[in-house]
């Protein structure tokens, strides 16, 4: 399906904004006023972005594909994203491109053919987004848009805007809530001579004693997980009656759709309820990861997956090309690294982020929240046993990564089962290695990781007893050449950086397990400064950032998606006062093999460096089916303002060779950036500090902070690759 642009008028505010780009101008008027056809027309605009790009022959090389990489993006002016932007549309005009997130429905990329059909009939059906989009792409051709290049005292005050979870003043809020919360719960707690013998009261408690009894279950990560929230109802009790109507109302809708709610009290306690001044939209980011939006509503139910390589037929290669043990227990992308999802109550989170890439799993049941039903049965440790023999007899694994679901969502018993298993295979494969000769011999595990939101949801969760067994198997692994530890987890906001977390994080790291962090660059988490001040706050705490991750464009991710300009822009304008000076790649690099002294390490090196934070994560999207990367160009733009990105792959990591094969990646946006902005005005956000944000049309990939990089080995592995067929 795909719309006819001869026979759909422009609306009048549409008109309004193709006689202010005509008028601002001058040159495109003449053009089009004076060309006798369309492609006379397009050929008079690419020599005049030819004129401005070939004022910097690196910026021709760049267009033409002769240079590619970081060194090369650097060396772009302002005019020559536009000019390039401009010459990619004209190359691209004319294809379509399907879009399997909006229903099938085919997007033609025409923008000089809508300005035409303007102009010339008042039709082409371009909405007021294509042409604010315009707009701002002419003014950055003609240096009518600054590029805005803040100073490091201007991202500091950005910084200085967002409060974090562990400010006094936020404590003593969260300290009412959790109050609130309690004597709220406590009317649905039984005597002991009924129902649930570990959280129940006994007779002739006071209500002041029975209080007290939950104040002590509040630190008992257990508790939050037998009362956490499954209704909307509850949720707006427990939020003081604090959610308008209309979001009652699509709650209530997400509940008969079936979207699980699972939101523990400690989790809820975070979020403002009667909001003081001082704390007015810090929640946000929180707010929205918890409260589906409407996009959301609609969607479950026909939601796809984003992740090609999640669909995977037994005995088939996935979309990388990877045979894996099992369709739904082993992801895998790339050579060195696979995913493991035990079959435990790992496979459960401590709550349900709107935008979880799993969201397709949770629609079709595969992840779930009925924790009894997810404890591992008999056969578990026979299947266990096989999927870790995949890694055992490939010839590149070095890094398992255990993660769900939830890793920490295990039990203990669990937990320990899989890990002393890991270790086991690690063993077997150093003993085969012994019989290979120099050269043939296979990767070795070097890399483990446990992937968990619970540092942020659940901080309780973190018990003396798992910190007992993760020291221990660190001990034992080490011995066999098992050098990182890792507990890869999720801060989305400063505000979930909480007393607890931050204790949670320092028993971690007094074991020597580095935490790093993946953050999901959400509309709400994207405003000014709110990622560097997550930054600073976590580094504050011993935690390394490892990913800011652009919201995947599913159709039901809508609301919460951030345009990947705007991620380069955070990248570039904010997060560039955090970089490393290379002076001290090699010192970093030791960090994680010394993680006990991770917080005085990271403190240090910011005094040396004179940064507020250290920039080690890399700003990125997942591509369906070839990994992460932010190399791509705009290419096109639907009329509705959408942009079209075409992304390569990143060239700074090793792939599988399917990369050849699969070629360049089009994604098209699933807001147009004028929606984006108009978001940000909701949010109560001053637009004309992102105005900038319309010129970002190239992304570039960053290299890998060196703190992240797989230690050497001390033998030649062999260059073979298994368990892939293309």
């Amino acid at each position: 399906m795909i719309y006819i642009p001869e026979k759909i008028a422009l609306s009048a505010r549409s008109l309004t904004l193709l006689r202010k780009l005509f008028r601002e101008n001058p040159r495109l008027d003449e053009i089009y006023t004076q060309s006798a056809s369309l492609d006379e027309a397009k050929e008079k605009v690419r020599e005049w972005a030819l004129e401005i790009l070939n004022e910097n022959a690196e910026a021709v090389s760049y267009y033409k594909g002769e240079k590619s990489g970081r060194n090369s993006f650097d060396k772009l002016r302002w005019q020559d994203f536009a000019a390039i932007r401009i010459l990619d549309y004209l190359d691209h005009s004319g294809r379509k491109f399907s879009n399997p997130y909006r229903d099938g429905i085919e997007s033609l990329n025409v923008p000089f053919q809508l300005l035409w059909l303007g102009k010339k009939k008042g039709l082409g059906g371009a909405k007021p987004l294509f042409f604010q989009d315009m707009i701002h792409l002419f003014r950055q051709l003609n240096n009518q848009l600054p590029q805005y290049v803040p100073t490091k005292e201007q991202v500091e005050e950005w910084m200085e805007r967002w409060h974090d979870g562990l400010d006094p003043n936020v404590v003593r809020v969260r300290e009412k809530n959790k109050e609130r919360m309690i004597r709220i719960l406590m009317k649905n707690i039984k005597s002991c001579e009924i129902g649930d013998t570990r959280y129940c009261f006994e007779e002739g408690m006071t209500d002041d004693q029975k209080a007290g009894k939950m104040r002590e279950w509040w630190n008992d990560y257990r508790f939050h997980l037998r009362f956490a929230v499954r209704s909307p109802k509850l949720l707006n009790e427990l939020l003081d009656y604090s959610l308008d109507l209309d979001t009652q109302k699509l709650l209530q809708k997400a509940e008969k759709k079936g979207i699980p709610f699972f939101i523990n009290p400690y989790y809820l306690s975070l979020l403002n309820a009667r909001t003081d001044d001082f704390t007015a939209g810090s929640d946000l980011a929180i707010r929205h990861y918890v409260i589906y939006s409407k996009p959301l509503i609609d969607q479950f139910g026909n939601i796809q997956a984003w992740e090609k390589e999640d669909k995977v037929e037994p005995g088939k290669p996935n979309a990388a090309g990877w045979l894996l043990p099992s369709h739904n227990s082993v992801h895998r992308r790339y050579p060195e690294v696979a995913i493991l999802i035990p079959n435990t109550m790992g496979r459960a989170c401590g709550g349900l982020c709107v935008s979880c890439q799993r969201m397709y799993d949770f629609q079709r049941g595969n992840l779930n929240f009925n924790l009894d039903k997810l404890k591992p049965n008999e056969t578990w440790d026979d299947k266990l046993g096989r999927l870790l023999k995949y890694w055992e007899e490939d010839t590149q694994l070095r890094d398992i990564l255990i993660t769900g679901g939830d890793a920490l969502m295990s039990q203990n018993k669990s937990l320990k089962k899989i890990l002393d298993a890991v270790l086991d295979m690690a063993i077997r494969k150093i003993e085969a290695n012994k019989k290979r000769p120099d050269g043939e011999k296979h990767a070795e595990i070097q890399r483990i990781r446990l992937g968990t939101r619970l540092l942020a949801y659940l901080p309780q969760r973190i018990t003396g007893e798992l910190i007992q067994l993760l020291g221990d198997f660190k001990q034992r692994a080490s011995k066999y050449g098992v050098k990182q530890f890792v507990i890869q987890t999720h801060f989305e906001s400063p505000m979930e950086v909480t007393p607890e977390s931050a204790v949670a994080v320092e028993r971690l790291v007094s074991i020597g397990w580095t935490v790093t962090n993946q953050l999901v660059f959400t509309s709400a988490a994207s405003r000014r400064g709110h990622t560097a001040k997550l930054r600073k706050v976590l580094n504050d705490i011993g935690v390394i950032s490892y990913y800011t991750f652009s919201v995947k464009g599913f159709l039901e991710n809508t609301f919460n998606y951030a345009t990947n300009a705007r991620a380069v822009q955070e990248q570039i304008e904010e997060k560039s006062i955090g970089h490393i000076p290379s002076e001290f790649t090699e010192e970093i690099k030791q960090f994680p093999l010394n993680a006990e002294r991770m917080v005085d390490n990271l403190k240090q090196l910011r005094e040396k460096a004179n940064i507020p934070f250290l920039a080690t994560d890399r700003n990125v999207i997942n591509l369906p089916g070839v990994g992460k990367s932010l190399t791509f160009r705009t290419i096109g733009i639907t009329r509705w303002g959408r942009r079209i990105l075409e992304f390569d792959y990143d060239h700074t990591r090793w792939h599988s060779p399917i990369i050849d094969k699969i070629g360049k990646v089009v994604i098209i946006e699933s807001k147009p950036i004028g929606e984006y902005m108009n978001q940000l005005v909701d949010m109560g956000e001053d637009i004309m500090e992102y105005k900038s944000v319309w010129g970002y049309s190239i992304g570039e990939t960053e290299h890998c902070t060196s703190i992240f990089e797989y230690p050497p080995y001390k033998f030649k592995t062999t260059e073979e690759l298994t368990n892939l067929e293309i």
